[in-house]
């Protein structure tokens, strides 16, 4: 539907004159055999005559930058007027736009080979700069000189890192010395736009490799890794360095941005909590409470939202925990974390295990344990948090309980159903409490 619609608005602005091209990521999806996400049109028409074409279906959102946003068919699209970008003093925006006269000055100016394509509305391709054999070839390549492009735009750097690693694509010889040798410029970005690059590049398919490859890259916003490189762990649990077990358990959890950060930060404490015994073994006592501690400066840092930063810095502290493998144990963490992040804890413990020694991969079959007993639990409609209680605040509230009493006694009658000396059934709860409040002295 979206090429669809977008055709009609290419059609309106070449019957009025003016030449125009799909540009960008929807023609290298296209050619991918992809359904692109968005259908960006490059066009000869200045903002002020898109408007005046589109009437109340144009909407001005950048027209500084030439580009006016049209309504069609319900959905939107964005058309930008053909240009050149001058110089960029702040590594992030071009200091003037210049409206170009052609579409091939316009595919000069972009990132990539494979972003650099044009497409007729009715499907002939315009490739002046090998696009379509770097699909072909599964590459990344900037366009003309990478060292130029980057300094344009920092953020260049990691988007090319994010290409590769959610397309699964090799950067080319002199894109990736480029990348290795202007890295520091990524100390320009703002925050918001590393961390949506960054999402996506975690859950890419060639993370591991792009990761491995490039950790000078990631250490210029996040130098709390830096240290990790090659950093020997000389434990019996572990066969890798610390930087390469991370990566590889950042690999083995489901590409979801919060169980991906939790697996890169995960261990970041150990450097500076690690002990030396007797025979040469290190430890890393209290290491999950210090890299949670970093994990929420990090992500704090990189203006994570919130929640997200919330659940991943939880997962981090729990991680190395031992929870007994039990409807007693199990129940209670449940009841701590919740059942989505006791799931993630479980997938967390999973992935960290199996980036360790082979021997040891019998941690595995525990995790695998303590999944069957939650579905057990839950199969058999077991209480696991306070929602689940068969009383709530009305029922203590009627009974004269206030404030903090409230939530202080549904704790106690939950810890009393989790572990089975009290049935979750609303005149045996109330009969608990009576009972209690009688002892009290």
């Amino acid at each position: 539907m979206g090429r669809e619609q977008a055709t009609r608005i290419i059609e309106i602005l070449e019957k009025a004159g003016f030449p125009a091209y799909f540009v960008g990521g929807c023609v290298r999806d296209t050619l991918l055999g992809r359904e692109p996400e968005d259908w960006d049109i490059a066009s000869a028409a200045r903002p002020e005559q898109v408007m005046a074409l589109f009437g109340a279906d144009a909407l001005p959102t950048g027209c500084k930058h030439g580009t006016v946003t049209v309504k069609s068919g319900g959905e939107a699209f964005e058309v930008t007027t053909f240009r050149t970008d001058g110089r960029y003093s702040d590594g992030r925006h071009p200091d003037q736009v210049t409206f170009a006269g052609s579409i091939r000055e316009d595919l000069a100016r972009r990132d990539f080979t494979i972003n650099a394509m044009a497409m007729e509305k009715g499907g002939r391709i315009l490739d002046l700069y090998g696009g379509i054999s770097d699909l072909k070839g599964e590459t990344i390549r900037c366009v003309r000189n990478a060292r130029i492009r980057f300094e344009e735009d920092a953020l260049r750097i990691l988007r090319a890192l994010r290409f590769a690693a959610t397309l699964g694509f090799a950067i080319e010889p002199s894109t990736a010395d480029a990348i290795h040798r202007e890295a520091r410029l990524l100390e320009r970005v703002a925050a918001e736009r590393i961390l949506a690059e960054m999402n996506k590049l975690l859950c890419g398919k060639g993370c591991r490799e792009i990761l491995l490859a490039y950790p000078d890259v990631l250490g210029v916003f996040l130098p709390e890794l830096l240290p990790c490189v090659g950093f020997d762990q000389r434990n019996i649990h572990h066969c890798y360095d610390l930087y390469t077990h991370t990566v590889l358990s950042v690999d083995s959890v489901a590409a979801e941005p919060v169980l991906r950060w939790t697996m890169l930060l995960h261990d970041i404490g150990k450097v500076n909590t690690f002990t030396e015994d007797e025979r040469g073994q290190m430890h890393f006592y209290g290491h999950p409470k210090v890299s949670a501690a970093m994990a929420e400066d990090i992500c704090t840092r990189l203006r994570m939202r919130k929640k997200d930063r919330e659940d991943i810095v939880t997962l981090i502290a729990w991680h190395d925990r031992d929870i007994p493998v039990t409807e007693k144990g199990i129940g209670s963490a449940v009841r701590a974390l919740g059942e989505e992040n006791f799931r993630r804890l479980l997938a967390v413990k999973r992935a960290d295990n199996r980036a360790q020694a082979p021997e040891y991969r019998w941690v595995c079959q525990k995790v695998d344990r303590a999944e069957e007993i939650l579905e057990e639990l839950l199969r058999k409609k077991q209480c696991l948090c306070l929602k689940d209680l068969a009383v709530n605040g009305n029922d203590l509230l009627a009974l004269g309980y206030e404030g903090r009493e409230i939530g202080a006694a549904l704790e106690w009658l939950l810890e009393g159903v989790i572990a089975g000396e009290m049935d979750n059934k609303r005149d045996a709860l109330l009969a608990a409490l009576a009972k209690k409040n009688l002892l009290l002295p």
